[in-house]
């Protein structure tokens, strides 16, 4: 077992540690993206990031807590290190931002889709987290419509019906996209969504 890092020093502190982590977690998505989460190792995570094992392990001792890290480093880039910004600020422009970056990024959403399949089974480590992430973001999205037209949307939806389907919409374009990229266009199918939300946009 490798030793506890040190409060104020130690593997996983100041910048260099963290640059070493980000690294980590970068190799750790390539990894999962091709294998996914059950058929990788803390060994080929360790290759890709040019550490050995050991050296891996004084970041992250266990393969499920660098799958859980893996996950909030996504949510990180996501909204800036700022999750709660979700609920309190953002709007429907941020969302397409979002929807932006990620056809940008292929390998992070092919990772993110792999971890979110395999979740649904019982045992996965992954499950809880999404369980989470679900009820949280759908909260955050009934907040950045209800900031957008109130308490109904043009459709007639209120925002606490037609965040699952945002929600939805987001998860499932990304899917559709890595399996043809060539024929889903990731912004403009999204964007196509937003119209049937509010028809008069488009006039």
């Amino acid at each position: 077992m490798p030793s506890a890092p040190k409060p104020n020093g130690g593997p996983r502190h100041g910048a260099r540690g963290r640059a070493r982590r980000e690294e980590i977690l970068r190799g750790a998505m390539e990894v999962i993206a091709e294998r996914g989460f059950r058929g990788s190792s803390l060994a080929a995570v360790a290759e890709k990031a040019g550490l050995t094992q050991q050296g891996l392990l004084h970041y992250f001792p266990t393969k499920d807590e660098l799958l859980v890290a893996v996950l909030r480093q996504r949510d990180e880039w996501d909204t800036g290190g700022r999750p709660e910004a979700v609920e309190d600020e953002w709007t429907m422009l941020n969302l397409e931002a979002v929807v932006e970056a990620n056809a940008a990024r292929p390998e992070l959403i092919r990772t993110f889709s792999a971890l979110l399949g395999e979740s649904v089974t019982e045992d996965h480590p992954a499950r809880e987290y999404f369980h989470d992430r679900y009820r949280r973001t759908r909260r955050g999205m009934e907040s950045v419509l209800r900031r957008e037209w109130g308490e109904r949307l043009p459709s007639g939806l209120t925002p606490a019906q037609a965040a699952p389907l945002l929600v939805a919409i987001m998860d499932g374009l990304q899917l559709q996209w890595l399996h043809e990229p060539e024929a889903v266009d990731l912004v403009d199918a999204y964007r196509n969504f937003v119209l049937l939300l509010d028809p008069e946009a488009a006039r």
